[in-house]
């Protein structure tokens, strides 16, 4: 099946960024792509000042435009993350919407980015932030899909357990930066690809140096024996390319880690 990774622009204006993507999704379906998605903070700049500013309910405006339009279309969309505002806090959480415009998954990010490189970069989520407590997976006719957000993607745990789940594809958007982004971003998806003999999926915002946080850009599509089958630069784009998931079983057979676990010396697993 098609994937597509809509490497979106994000402004300041919320109603250009929910128009444009939305435009960007019915170009992506026109070119036969089954499962669209787009990049984490698709609606708002990325910053904990605007957290709040741009938060809304689940479902509110965003979100009802991401379900008509995957409904219109007729297809699988993972609508990248908005900020969410449920009970008085806020999350950074990511909505899949089905074919008929049904809300099937809602993954709010687990590992909130709390970091300090120092002279380079120091962001704290967690000043505005509440961090999600589950994981979030929904099925396809394809295939079932894992959903992680951005620091997510550093807890390998969290991909074995979806792996052990039966997904055979990650997406995770995500706004690395001009710092993290050309150390780890690729190594992080390779290494949970590999790892888990799965497919890994990355959507970023497009590039913006003029942005108080500036993104590293670079979505990809990570197969199961590690390749980096498609990826964009920096500039907005989408990317498309498809899922064969005959080679993700040929891949298994061939070196089958899942069955070679010693589960009886170790293991991982989902306390809820």
């Amino acid at each position: 099946f098609r994937l597509a990774l809509i490497q979106l622009h994000v402004s300041a204006v919320k109603s250009d960024n929910l128009q444009r993507a939305c435009g960007l999704v019915r170009e992506a379906s026109a070119k036969g792509a089954k499962l669209v998605a787009l990049p984490e903070c698709f609606n708002s700049p990325y910053g904990t000042q605007y957290f709040k500013e741009y938060a809304e309910k689940i479902p509110g405006e965003s979100t009802q435009k991401l379900s008509e339009v995957a409904k219109e279309c007729s297809i699988y969309l993972i609508g990248g993350s908005i900020p969410e505002e449920d009970g008085g806090k806020l999350y950074n959480t990511c909505a899949v919407f089905g074919p008929d415009g049904a809300l099937l998954a809602k993954h709010r990010k687990v590992h909130l980015f709390d970091i300090n490189v120092p002279g380079k970069i120091q962001f704290k989520e967690s000043e505005t932030l509440s961090p999600g407590n589950s994981f979030s997976m929904f099925d396809t006719p394809y295939c079932k899909v894992g959903l992680g957000i951005c620091y997510d993607m550093r807890f390998a745990e969290m991909a074995q357990i979806y792996g052990q789940k039966g997904c055979q594809l990650l997406v995770y958007p995500g706004a690395f930066n001009m710092t993290t982004g050309p150390a780890h971003w690729e190594l992080l998806q390779r290494g949970r690809a590999v790892d888990n003999q799965l497919y890994v999926a990355t959507v970023s915002p497009a590039r913006d140096e003029k942005a108080s946080y500036v993104a590293w850009g670079h979505s990809t599509v990570v197969n199961p024996w590690g390749e980096v089958i498609a990826k964009a630069g920096a500039e907005e784009t989408v990317v498309y390319t498809d899922i064969d998931l005959k080679k993700l079983a040929e891949i298994r057979q061939q070196i089958p880690i899942l069955s070679q676990k010693r589960c009886d010396l170790y293991g991982v697993e989902m306390k809820k």
